[in-house]
């Protein structure tokens, strides 16, 4: 039986723009199409609002990661490189998206990885030319700089607790050569020190709380949540509005300006294989008839694998124990709400290191987060002895996965296959970090804590086929997937976008979020998607003037 289409008129009428996405990407992106009044902006989020408490005290990620609540529930397939295992895929379902639930980490990355996406032949997005954007939307502790500013909707502040066991790691990789840095965001981010947070005054500061809640009040700017969309609709080869369900209704709503796809790496692919863009052989396996042949929608996965080794500790103080004491959580409670400071502000990684893998590598190539406490995984309880991880991952993998359709219907998950550790590179490195680890934790800064490694643990040796096996069992993501829809030039066979952020071949139609990217970031990937979201918004505004 065909379904009923309830025109937009039950939305007032036609938009200007679209907004598929309230994320990361699509706060910002929204924030900035309705500034102008005479502009009317559609927001079409499939979460919900973020009025939970543990979407905003920090230490919340611990309970909105595998929460069907706040978490979209997404697992990869089974992969070779891990040995057979899947992996739990966390996504935020909520406004503000995965900023919502992330680790807020505030890292831009490296000079040298804008650089090479200018190299590419995409003007404009060169360290010299992203700089400026990251520096306006800062509103940062460490005040105006040449690398920093204030006022912005970006609030950056300095952790709200520090552990002895981490300045004693910090320590053991300064003994080790790594230099200590107090700010890895001026474009080398080398060295060993606190990671600066997405937090103001104890609490977390989404992109929904920076940049989308405040704007609200515009009369221009409408957001709904709770939505399902089906696909973009076009006019031939021009996007004309969306399809999407909400609350047991079907709505088409038209865009007489574009559609803007903010819905992230795995959603923003999604959609677009749903409408029709893509590549013509999966859709033609689904029977989707093909709008735009695209064959990158969905290629390009790229995402940061990491290394979790866990050792135990002896007389340092751990969050594991404190986790497990009734009286202990009592205190952190308490310092909580009297001063907004203590363990209940902490990110998921207090201590970063960024260092090189081997002596083949002229910049960092690998990251650690060091965490003063352990668990199995995330969603599970810490454990009851003290412990830390000090897990280390591979900043710039060569292995490419696929994100790409289950069904024609739009609520079933899509196949994530990252293919992590798929090339002799990428194993290599994996390897190669794990000697480093070692080498870290045997540094005269630590040796008053005997620290014993838990995982992998002894039994695996320093050969190169035991630590590869080693961690394809230990590896896990960091949740960073990036690349699905990305920015190329014309001829690039799988560029989905252009350096506009315009979908290739078709019009009115773009994807502004971490699906863009050519190539990761060598660092956590949600400020650069801040970034990329201020750019795209202003490519928009500067086609409509």
């Amino acid at each position: 039986m065909e379904k009923t289409v309830v025109s937009s008129t039950e939305l007032d009428g036609d938009y200007d723009y679209i907004v598929v996405g309230a994320g990361s990407a699509g706060c910002v992106v929204a924030n900035r199409l309705s500034t102008d009044k005479r502009k009317r902006v559609l927001v079409l989020e499939a979460g919900g609002k973020d009025n939970w408490i543990w979407f905003h005290i920090p230490v919340g990620y611990l309970f909105a990661i595998g929460n069907p609540r706040s978490d979209w529930m997404f697992e990869t397939e089974t992969e070779a490189g891990l040995n057979g295992r899947s992996l739990k895929y966390p996504r935020g379902k909520v406004i503000g998206g995965s900023s919502a639930i992330n680790a807020m980490i505030s890292m831009r990355g490296q000079a040298s990885d804008y650089d090479h996406w200018r190299q590419l032949g995409l003007t404009g997005w060169g360290w010299d030319d992203v700089r400026p954007v990251f520096k306006r939307l800062d509103d940062h502790f460490l005040g105006e700089s040449e690398y920093h500013g204030v006022g912005g909707e970006w609030r950056v502040e300095r952790p709200g607790v520090k552990w002895d066991i981490l300045d004693s790691v910090a320590e053991a990789a300064v003994e080790m050569g790594i230099p200590a840095t107090t700010d890895f965001n001026t474009g080398d981010n080398t060295g060993v020190g606190y990671f600066h947070v997405n937090q103001k005054r104890g609490f977390r500061w989404s992109s929904a709380r920076g940049f989308l809640k405040p704007v609200l009040h515009r009369t221009n700017l409408r957001l709904e949540t709770g939505v399902l969309v089906e696909k973009v609709l076009f006019d031939g080869k021009r996007a004309v509005g969306v399809r999407f369900q909400q609350q047991g209704r079907t709505t088409d709503v038209r865009a007489k300006g574009e559609v803007i796809l903010c819905a992230g790496s795995v959603g923003s692919p999604q959609i677009l294989q749903l409408s029709g863009v893509g590549p013509a052989e999966w859709l033609g396996e689904l029977g989707i008839s093909t709008v735009a042949d695209r064959p990158g929608v969905g290629r390009n996965l790229q995402d940061h694998l990491q290394q979790r080794a866990i050792y135990r500790v002896h007389g340092a103080k751990t969050l594991n124990e404190t986790y497990h004491s009734p009286i202990g959580r009592a205190l952190m409670g308490l310092e909580y709400a009297l001063f907004r400071r203590g363990p209940l502000t902490m990110a998921p990684s207090q201590l970063g290191i960024f260092t090189t893998s081997s002596s083949h590598f002229d910049r960092p190539n690998i990251e650690f987060h060091v965490q003063p406490l352990s668990l199995n995984k995330f969603g599970e309880p810490l454990h009851r002895f003290p412990a830390i991880t000090v897990a280390a991952c591979n900043l710039r993998p060569t292995s490419r996965g696929t994100i790409r359709l289950r069904s024609v219907d739009p609520s079933a998950k899509p196949i994530i296959a990252p293919n992590y550790l798929s090339t002799d590179d990428d194993r290599r490195v994996a390897a190669d970090a794990i000697r480093v680890t070692r080498r870290l934790m045997k540094q005269a800064a630590l040796r008053r804590f005997r620290p014993e490694e838990f995982i992998p643990g002894l039994s695996v040796d320093d050969s190169e086929s035991a630590l590869a096996k080693a961690a394809g069992d230990i590896g896990t993501t960091i949740f960073h997937p990036v690349g699905t829809a990305k920015m190329g030039l014309e001829h690039d066979p799988l560029a989905v976008v252009d350096r506009h952020l315009r979908v290739i071949g078709l019009d009115g139609l773009r994807v502004i979020d971490a699906s863009v990217m050519p190539t990761i970031t060598s660092g956590n990937t949600n400020t650069p998607t801040i970034m990329i979201a201020d750019k795209g918004a202003n490519f928009v505004l500067w086609d409509a003037a």
